[in-house]
């Protein structure tokens, strides 16, 4: 029998628009598979190369964050973190590894105590076998094909202030969520927002700076807020 779920995981599920666009046979499915699981502060859920096993009924699955922060990233042969995407409450990930058997392909860490819920190989190989969840997985991996194909674009087309500019109004819509309505505050650091973008922390200061001058953030204490969200730099017109 599976691990209860917690009282409130549809809910926060519910808010990402992946989840949300399940019917509601198949977003129960989903949950009753599940496994509750907990990541405390600094723990990594996963490493870069970590095999999966495909018959396990109990670990290395299909997860989903339902309370806390995750990043996935990972470090060069110097050690420097590239941090890819942030993950926040009700995003699924970690579906690649279970539908190819393959190794992770990044770390996932926990930038503070998570709650997570896991569904086991065994498990989603049998939600695949049901068409309409094999269909919304294809969906989901379009969306992330689709994300990294605008990521790609930035970095080769727009400035380093363009490219700052889209990686706030991707955070601004989930990062990973990339929900319909955007938020106008964006919580991150400039650490943690240099190393999503390659540069360094002085070349991203003196950006958001230029950016803040021309009066399209406001710079706070770990907080961004976006003063004009509609601005092309932002991604919004793409």
């Amino acid at each position: 029998m599976p691990a209860a779920t917690p009282p409130d995981a549809l809910g926060i599920c519910a808010s990402n628009p992946w989840f949300a666009s399940l019917p509601a046979l198949e977003r129960r499915r989903l949950l009753a598979a599940a496994r509750p699981l907990r990541c405390a502060r600094g723990e990594m859920l996963f490493r870069y190369g970590d095999a999966v096993d495909m018959r396990s009924e109990s670990q290395g699955g299909f997860y989903v964050l339902l309370h806390g922060v995750l990043k996935a990233s990972t470090l060069n042969v110097e050690g420097r973190e590239a941090i890819f995407v942030v993950l926040q409450p009700g995003n699924w990930f970690g579906e690649l590894s279970v539908l190819d058997g393959t190794p992770r392909t990044h770390d996932v860490t926990a930038m503070e105590d998570s709650h997570l819920l896991n569904v086991p190989p065994t498990a989603f190989a049998g939600l695949m076998q049901r068409p309409t969840f094999a269909r919304a997985i294809t969906m989901l991996l379009a969306g992330r094909v689709r994300a990294l194909y605008g990521l790609v674009q930035a970095s080769t087309l727009h400035s380093t202030q363009g490219r700052i500019a889209y990686r706030l109004g991707r955070l601004a819509h989930g990062d990973a969520t990339q929900a319909q309505a955007s938020q106008r505050s964006v919580t991150v650091s400039q650490e943690a927002l240099s190393m999503m973008l390659g540069i360094t922390r002085q070349t991203l200061s003196r950006e958001l700076h230029a950016l803040a001058d021309a009066g399209l953030l406001r710079l706070r204490y770990g907080r961004i807020d976006i003063l004009q969200p509609e601005h092309p730099l932002f991604g919004e017109s793409t």
